[in-house]
């Protein structure tokens, strides 16, 4: 599964909105949060790519470190 570093997610509704944009993109699904780590990894059914990720996240006020 990928891992991704999002910068500024701290609760559960950034969690949340984070899943719904990732959920969202048609490829990605099974996306898990870790606010302690700050980071989503998810399942890809096809290759997505890093800038779209990093589009959808930008979008709802996040940004992708890594």
């Amino acid at each position: 599964m990928p891992t991704i570093e999002i910068k500024g997610m701290r609760c559960g509704h950034c969690a949340a909105s984070v899943t719904t944009a990732l959920s969202a993109i048609d490829g990605i699904s099974e996306v898990n949060i870790s606010l302690e780590k700050s980071e989503a990894t998810f399942s890809q059914s096809k290759d997505v790519p890093m800038a779209t990720i990093k589009k959808a996240i930008a979008s709802i006020g996040f940004e992708v470190v890594n």
